[in-house]
């Protein structure tokens, strides 16, 4: 059993410090929140949704508030059970693992994470339980939000990226290596071939975007969707969001050094994510390659053995731990994060700057210019392989001491970009505070929704 919560919880919120903060004028200063369920399709993190979904458990937890995690992977994650939190696993693979045949309708539909789901609410649900949903796209399907229906008032639904907005879930063109403008499932996004596989793989995120459209965006009494980003709000408008359901919580950081990075004294760039096409790994070996410079790459994924086998100029170190991350850097001049698609946040950017390393990135990245406004950052076309090499020569050839009061600014400078991880939890417990009526018993109709849901 999970340690009762103190009665009454008391919780007063704190005031953001990063623009368009969720903070919420009439959200009671008093108020019990029984229990927080967090949904994702994974319990241990292989990205950045997950790891903050985990983050927020181990945060709540340090508040008493009881924690349940439901999870689509098979919930081996000792450091939250060791914090008292209960895990429900659906002891699934993730998709691009998993049979060919049950992935394609798995994918659209996952009947058993309804079914988890569902039986969990029926047997454990209070009027003051809030529901966070983090990650769907890679194990559970859209199908959950059918399950959460009888408690979709009491529900937020986090963007950590475009997948509840665009069927490709970035809004790119992976065909046209373009940024996509069309609205998302009309006839001109369904006729385009945009997948970085194929047409009929695109039919089938069509598909599965369509049971989302039925089973989230057009059922208003889901709670609140979480963006990032402010600039985020405008793509989820063009995909039929109503404004009043969209707020902005901005994500927490913890600098990659607690030591300012000296990067005046290095000469290697670094790049640190997912090694795919959007993330414009390939366009960050090519520039350095143009320019002459060195490259230390962190990180997997499908395009991991090309760029190992990229030259002698570039060198791979895999996954690496946020701490582990921090020793790689000490030998960084600056972050490339040339993603080639709308890039929601780029936490890794703010990250990198408050340690003191300065972000060479894309323009079209929603954080670009700010950064470049504080002088942390340099920006440009990173996709113009040219562009990106001279702005790297730029860079370079700049005097030490102006490298390193660039460094300086941004070690000081880029917190106040994002919030801190007591801000952001305070964040989210003001939502979920918002949401929740203490005086309404569940709808009489609840028990038949639920048992609709389980079929």
């Amino acid at each position: 059993m999970l340690p009762s919560l103190p009665d009454p919880f008391r919780f007063t919120g704190s005031t953001s410090r990063y623009p368009g903060g969720s903070k919420r004028a009439g959200v009671p200063s008093r108020s019990r929140i029984d229990h927080v369920v967090i949904i994702d399709d994974y319990s241990t993190a292989r990205g950045g949704a997950t790891a903050l979904s985990v983050l927020s458990a181990k945060l709540f937890r340090g508040l008493d508030i009881p924690v349940t995690y439901i999870c689509g992977d098979d919930g081996a994650n000792a450091e939250l059970a060791a914090l008292g939190v209960s895990i429900v696993r659906l002891n699934s693979r993730d998709l691009i693992n998993a049979e060919r045949a049950k992935a394609f309708v798995a994918g659209i539909h996952n009947v058993f994470a309804v079914r988890m789901i569902a039986t969990w609410i029926r047997t454990n649900d209070t009027p003051n339980t809030s529901y966070h949903v983090h990650g769907w796209s890679k194990i559970l399907s859209p199908a959950i939000f059918k399950a959460l229906v009888p408690v979709a008032r009491r529900c937020v639904v986090h963007a950590h990226d475009f997948f509840t907005a665009c069927p490709n879930g970035a809004f790119f063109d992976y065909q046209a290596q373009t940024i996509c403008l069309r609205r998302p499932l009309g006839v001109s996004c369904i006729t385009t071939a945009c997948d970085k596989r194929s047409y009929s793989h695109k039919l089938w995120r069509v598909a599965r975007g369509s049971n989302l459209v039925r089973l989230l965006r057009n059922q208003a009494d889901f709670g609140r969707i979480v963006l990032l980003h402010e600039k985020m709000a405008s793509f989820f408008l063009r995909a039929g969001y109503q404004p009043e359901r969209l707020t902005t919580i901005r994500n927490p950081i913890a600098p990659l050094s607690s030591e300012r990075v000296e990067a005046e004294a290095n000469d290697e760039f670094v790049f640190i994510g997912r090694l795919d096409e959007e993330k414009g790994v390939e366009d960050a070996v090519a520039a350095t390659r143009r320019a002459g410079a060195r490259l230390c790459v962190i990180g997997d994924g499908p395009l991991m053995e090309r760029v190992a086998a990229s030259g002698d100029h570039v060198r791979t170190v895999g996954w690496q731990s946020h701490a582990e991350i921090g020793q790689t850097i000490r030998q960084a001049s600056a972050l490339l994060m040339p993603s080639r698609y709308p890039e929601p946040f780029g936490l890794v950017a703010i990250e990198a700057a408050g340690s003191g390393i300065p972000v060479i990135m894309s323009r079209g990245a929603f954080l670009a210019e700010e950064m470049e406004g504080a002088g942390i950052a340099l920006t440009c076309d990173t996709t113009d392989e040219r562009a990106f090499a001279d702005t790297l020569t730029a860079f370079r050839e700049m005097p030490k001491h102006e490298i390193r009061l660039m460094s300086e600014r941004a070690f000081r400078l880029s917190p106040n970009l994002a919030s801190t991880h007591e801000e952001w939890r305070d964040a989210l417990l003001a939502e979920y505070q918002s949401l929740i009526s203490t005086n309404v018993m569940p709808e009489p109709s609840d028990a038949v929704m639920i048992q609709g849901a389980l079929s």
